[in-house]
């Protein structure tokens, strides 16, 4: 099979044929009914150079692994051996789709393969499990949405904070956070600024791209034409690709698509904009900003409808009169990293206020039920959409207007033209 095949339903039809298709965009026969331990489900993974490892580490008893696929052969005989006898072990992705029988289809890709990938994943039959960044461009996650709900497929996110564990760097879970703002004890609107959380600073200087990039031999062991997919062609060097694949607009957004989500999604669940985008959004980054390679970039502010704001800052150095700021304020109190509360009555309050709305934050729970996780592809693209409207601003060095509604930019030619960013044929939804 080439490794440019460009949809999953000419493959498929090759493969499979129309009934064998068809069967699996139902719940498997084997999780139907009672949770018992013999109704495992059966885990693949698409991309296990970086955090695809890790993935491997989230199947346990009753659930079993039982593929993993890589561009990159060694990376992919390594994940077989640390998952162990009965995990096969693929170079194409699309091959392991059309063979293996899959529950669940972990994809720890680079972001410019996430879209794409849930796509053929959904179309397979499979429940998803998607790293963060959801999409690599704005437009992209319409077309993840149609795919996963016309299939009847379930979705998650990998970032968890809104549903659990305490949150990098403010001392709690957002819940109590979440319960105060609901109860409106803040007042409105509200102002969150995301700094100086650990890993959301020092990553956007980590991962910028390099401009004196040469070309070098394709390794024989690497697939690289099928490793940049829908991304535009570039020679091959190896800071493109693993590891440092960040730095570069093609693949990433740098710290920020790496960490964004992880900050940004507990703040749309906190303001209650799940349903919702911010109306403007500048930033503040030396100009011009390189068309291949991720720069730095020093802050970002996004106003919604309401007056709520979003301040990003990936440089406290460079904002010295922001150090120490409130994480979050309103006109009636603030709350400080750590946290603490301002008044210190805040905190009495919490116990006493009601807990906000129940979520799945067991996505095994989510795929034997056929209820949503707490974390899916809408309130995901929402979310995602933050970093996005960030980049562009970014990009284009201009204070931005957004339509929340069509999600698209107001009057900006440019601006849009990162939102539905073409793809490498023969690649294509």
């Amino acid at each position: 099979m080439s490794s440019t095949t460009p949809s999953r339903r000419g493959f498929l039809g090759a493969g499979l044929g129309a009934a064998a298709a068809a069967s699996f965009s139902i719940v498997p026969s084997r999780v139907l009914g009672a949770d018992a331990p013999s109704n495992g489900l059966t885990h693949a993974i698409i991309g296990v150079g970086g955090m695809g490892t890790g993935h491997i580490s989230y199947v346990a008893k009753p659930d079993r692994l039982v593929a993993v696929a890589d561009t990159d052969e060694n990376h992919m005989l390594n994940a077989v051996k640390i998952a162990g006898a009965g995990c096969k072990g693929y170079r194409n992705f699309l091959e392991m789709l059309d063979k293996e029988q899959i529950d669940v289809c972990h994809i720890a890709t680079p972001p410019h393969w996430h879209a794409l990938a849930s796509i053929y994943a959904a179309e397979a039959g499979c429940d998803i499990w998607c790293e963060k960044p959801m999409t690599h461009h704005l437009g992209e996650g319409a077309h993840v949405i149609e795919a996963v709900q016309r299939h009847g497929r379930m979705f998650r996110l990998n970032t968890w904070f809104r549903l659990n564990s305490q949150f990098y760097g403010l001392g709690c879970e957002v819940k109590p956070i979440k319960k105060i703002v609901q109860a409106g004890l803040l007042g409105w609107p509200l102002t969150v600024r995301v700094s100086d959380h650990t890993g959301f600073n020092w990553k956007v200087k980590m991962w910028s791209g390099r401009t004196d990039l040469t070309p070098q031999p394709i390794p024989p062991t690497f697939d690289y034409d099928l490793w940049l997919g829908p991304a535009p062609f570039k020679p091959y060097n190896l800071h493109r690709t693993h590891q440092t694949f960040r730095g570069y607009w093609d693949y990433d957004a740098g710290g920020l698509g790496d960490m964004g989500q992880h900050y940004l999604d507990p703040v749309q669940y906190i303001l209650g904009k799940d349903g919702e985008s911010p109306v403007e959004v500048e930033a503040k980054a030396p100009w011009p900003v390189h068309p291949d390679a991720v720069g730095f970039w020093w802050n970002v502010e996004m106003r919604y409808a309401d007056g709520c704001r979003i301040i990003m800052e990936s440089d406290v150095v460079a904002n010295p009169e922001t150090k120490g700021q409130p994480y979050i304020e309103g006109p009636k109190g603030k709350i400080f990293m750590g946290p603490r509360f301002d008044p210190p009555e805040l905190k009495d309050a919490i116990a006493a206020l009601p807990d906000p709305e129940p979520m799945i934050s067991d996505f095994r729970q989510s795929v034997l039920t056929r209820r949503k996780f707490g974390l899916n592809e809408v309130n995901g693209n929402r979310s995602v959409a933050l970093i996005h409207l960030a980049d562009a601003a970014i990009r284009t060095g201009r204070k931005l207007t957004f339509d929340s509604a069509a999600m698209r930019f107001v009057g900006d030619d440019d601006a849009n033209r990162l939102i539905d960013q073409p793809y490498r044929a023969p690649w294509h939804f």
